[in-house]
C-alpha cells in the first residue's frame, strides 16, 4: 500500500518530501481562509467594543417612560430641577445654567462624547456633528440681537460647547450683522453670513442667515457621513440623510400650508438631499398647494409615512399629524439600527436618537412649568 501511493506521488513528479512540504503548505492556506472567514466579522466589530460599552451604559441612564411621566406630573419647575439634581449627567449643569442651557449642555456633552470615543471609520462624522452647537449659538445671537436682549440674557441662550466656545463674549458683545460677522472673522461663518447679508438686508427676515448656516452644516455633514466602507458607515450615511430628508419635508409642509411659492420656500430647504433629489424637492416646492404637495409626497420614498395620516390632516387641517408621523419613523429608524447592528453602530446611533428624544421631552416639560402650570394630561399629549 505504502508502495502504491509512493509510486502514485511519484508519477506526478513529486518526491515523497516535497510532496509532503506541498500538502502542508496547502492546509495552510485552507487553515488562513478559514481563519479569515471565521474572525473576518470580529474585526468588523472589534472597533466597536469600548465604545459600546459606553454607549449602553449611557443608554441605561437614559430617563424611561415611567420618570417623564413622573416629571410631566409634577407641580412646578423646581421639582422638575430638584428630579434631575438627582441625575449623574444633568445634576453639574442644573444649577449652573437655566434649564434649557443645562439641558442643551448636557445634549452637547453627549454629542463630543462619541466624537471621542468613535470608531476610526465614523470619527470624521461625529467631529463634524461638534459644528451644530457653534451654528446654534450663533442664531441664538442673532435672534437675541433683533430682540434686544441685553448681554446676560443673550448669554442664556448660549450652549458653553463647541470651537467657538471661547469667543462668545466677542458674539454676545456685538450691536448688528455686521459686528457679529467681524466677530466671526476668520472662520467660515463670516464669509457665510456676509454672502447671505444682501438678502437679509432686502427682506430683514432672520431666516435667510439662519438657513445660511443650516444648509453649510447639513450639506457638509451629509458629504462626510457618506463614506461607504462597511454597513455600519453605510447605516450611519442613511440615519444622517433620512434625518436631512425629513427635515425638509417639515419645511415644505408648513410652508405650503401658509400659501407660500417656490421662490419663497426654497432658500430655507438643504438642496442636497438624500433620498429626495433636488428635483423631487423642486417638484414639491412646485406644488400648487397642499393636496397637490401630499400628491408628490405620496409618490415619494416616504409616501407611506403620510399617507396613513392624510385623513386626519383632511379632519383636522393641522400639519401637526405629520410631524409626528414624520418623528416617529426617525425613532423606529434608529431602533431598527440598533436592531440590525447590535454590536456596531446601532447602539451609537440608538443612544443619538434616545437622547436627543429625552432632551426634547424635557424642553417641553420645563416651558410647560413656567407661569401657569398646564396640566399633566396635557403636558403628555406633546410629549414625543
Amino acid at each position: 500500500m505504502e508502495e502504491s501511493i509512493t509510486g502514485l506521488i511519484s508519477s506526478f513528479g513529486f518526491s515523497p518530501e516535497s510532496f509532503i512540504a506541498l500538502l502542508v503548505v496547502v492546509l495552510a492556506v485552507i487553515g488562513a481562509v478559514i481563519v479569515v472567514i471565521t474572525f473576518r466579522p470580529l474585526m468588523e466589530y472589534y472597533p466597536y467594543t469600548y465604545p459600546n460599552a459606553r454607549v449602553r451604559a449611557k443608554i441605561g441612564k437614559i430617563l424611561n417612560d415611567k420618570q417623564i411621566t413622573e416629571l410631566a406630573d409634577s407641580e412646578s419647575l423646581d421639582e422638575v430641577k430638584n428630579y434631575l439634581r438627582g441625575q449623574r449627567d444633568y445634576a453639574k449643569f442644573i444649577d449652573k445654567y437655566p434649564i434649557e442651557q443645562a439641558l442643551d449642555a448636557n445634549l452637547a456633552e453627549s454629542y463630543d462624547l462619541l466624537a471621542r470615543i468613535a470608531p476610526k471609520d465614523l470619527k470624521p462624522t461625529f467631529d463634524l456633528m461638534l459644528d451644530q452647537w457653534d451654528i446654534k449659538n450663533i442664531k441664538s445671537v442673532l435672534i437675541a440681537k433683533e430682540a434686544k436682549l441685553n448681554d446676560e440674557e443673550t448669554r442664556e441662550l448660549l450652549v458653553p460647547y463647541g470651537v467657538l466656545k471661547d469667543d462668545q463674549d466677542k458674539l454676545i458683545e456685538a450691536d448688528s450683522v455686521q459686528d457679529i460677522i467681524v466677530a466671526l472673522e476668520g472662520t467660515p461663518y463670516a464669509k457665510l453670513l456676509e454672502d447671505a447679508l444682501p438678502a437679509y438686508n432686502e427682506n430683514k427676515t432672520l431666516l435667510t442667515l439662519e438657513s445660511a448656516l443650516d444648509n453649510y452644516y447639513y450639506e457638509r455633514l451629509l458629504a462626510k457621513s457618506a463614506s461607504q466602507a462597511d454597513d455600519n458607515t453605510r447605516m450611519l450615511h442613511s440615519y444622517v440623510g433620512t434625518k436631512i430628508d425629513i427635515s425638509n419635508i417639515k419645511i415644505i409642509l408648513r410652508a405650503k400650508a401658509d400659501g407660500l411659492t417656490y421662490d419663497q420656500i426654497n432658500p430655507y430647504v438643504i438642496n442636497s438631499g438624500y433620498q429626495l433629489r433636488e428635483w423631487k424637492l423642486k417638484e414639491f416646492m412646485e406644488s400648487e398647494d397642499m393636496n397637490s404637495l401630499l400628491s408628490s409626497i405620496e409618490s415619494s420614498e416616504y409616501g407611506s409615512i403620510i399617507t396613513d395620516h392624510i385623513p386626519e390632516y383632511n379632519s383636522t387641517k393641522s400639519i401637526t399629524v405629520f410631524d409626528e408621523a414624520l418623528d416617529s419613523y426617525e425613532r423606529d429608524m434608529a431602533n431598527n439600527i440598533f436592531r440590525k447592528k447590535p454590536f456596531g453602530v446601532g447602539p451609537i446611533i440608538g443612544f443619538m436618537n434616545k437622547k436627543e428624544t429625552e432632551i426634547k421631552n424635557l424642553k417641553i416639560i420645563a416651558r410647560s412649568k413656567r407661569g401657569p402650570v398646564l396640566p399633566g394630561s396635557e403636558i403628555k399629549e406633546m410629549l414625543l
